[in-house]
């Protein structure tokens, strides 16, 4: 049995509102755990748009999603929060004596005394592509995140897409791959540009095969991978391939957190306004998962959550506590905290 990673608060959703809770909460000497599904922080800011001007966040007449997870987590260093990516909370259960045990599935067991629902919109889960009888080789050779790149090593692999998702993992597995074919219905990436620059570069370097076109079927036994159907303008063409990696971005869920407990407001979890507290205390729910009258859904509506809050978290966590309100421009303790000189 897998140990139990104890912490004060448990965070589940690593986007701009989960990433600045992180700011708040360690500003009351809180320690977080943060649980997202994706590989990387951000949320749909480096997933969805990570280029993509944002001109509401106070103090920046622009800034792109990148740029502002990128701030987020310069904030958020002094307080040495602990990530968890590639992973889905599958079970939350409270234990006798108030604290509740988080569980994922990988099989990660957290226990807690507040948990902190920050997931957007709800659980990103990657979209299937629509290729006859794909999911009798998901799992097996066929994956829709990249885990452990070790077990990639030396396959034959085809990663299909035109996104970040599709041209980061086309540079990080061609070292170790046997081979590498990218595959994209057109010539055009939605990538960073310098990525897409390295992808050319080990293109005509012979390291990496670009095809363009759709894939249209796969051919294996017992779910494992042999080649796979490239329809294009010419005609179709067989591509041989071990492992196939589709980026085809991704849908919102609420997937598991339905099944919580917890009072909905059309699949969007209802909070009060004091404290952002759902139905059963001790459980929060900030950003755009959490309904009240009046919601806007903003990203700077989610910091506000996120410090009304902590404030409640902190009396859970430390009952006999005198909690303090100070301000970080005039508080030599805060600065201390944030290793401001």
């Amino acid at each position: 049995m897998k140990t139990v990673i104890e912490t004060d608060v448990v965070i589940i959703g690593a986007g701009p509102v989960g990433l600045f809770a992180v700011f708040e909460l360690g500003l009351y000497d809180l320690q977080c755990h943060l649980i997202d599904i994706l590989d990387r922080p951000g949320g749909q800011c480096t997933e969805l748009y990570p280029e993509k001007p944002i001109y509401d966040i106070p103090a920046w007449p622009v800034i792109s999603g990148q740029e502002l997870t990128d701030k987020l987590m310069e904030q958020i260093k002094p307080f040495a929060p602990v990530f968890h990516f590639n992973r889905m909370v599958t079970s939350l259960d409270r234990r006798v004596g108030g604290d509740f045990e988080v569980e994922t599935d990988e099989g990660e067991r957290f226990r807690a005394k507040v948990v902190v629902i920050a997931a957007g919109g709800g659980s990103f889960q990657p979209k299937r592509p629509p290729i006859p009888d794909i999911e009798t080789f998901e799992g097996k050779s066929v994956f829709y995140a990249v885990r452990q790149m070790e077990a990639f090593r030396g396959e034959h692999i085809i990663i299909v897409g035109g996104g970040d998702s599709a041209l980061d993992w086309t540079l990080n597995l061609q070292p170790i791959a046997a081979s590498l074919t990218l595959v994209h219905r057109r010539p055009e990436f939605r990538a960073a540009a310098d990525s897409v620059n390295k992808m050319r570069a080990l293109e005509q370097q012979g390291a990496l095969v670009f095809r363009q076109g759709q894939i249209s079927g796969l051919t294996g036994e017992d779910g494992m991978l042999q080649s796979a159907t490239l329809k294009t303008a010419e005609g179709d063409q067989e591509i041989h391939g071990t492992r196939m990696l589709p980026f085809f971005g991704l849908t919102m869920k609420l997937g598991p957190i339905a099944d919580w407990g917890l009072n909905l407001h059309e699949n969007l979890i209802a909070v009060d306004t004091e404290k952002f507290e759902t139905n059963v205390p001790g459980i929060f729910a900030i950003g755009d998962i959490n309904w009240y009258p009046g919601k806007l859904k903003l990203i700077l509506s989610g910091f506000h959550e996120a410090a009304l809050m902590t404030q409640a978290a902190k009396r859970i966590v430390s009952p006999n506590e005198r909690i303090v309100f100070q301000y970080t421009t005039s508080s030599t303790s805060l600065q201390k905290k944030l290793g401001v000189k």
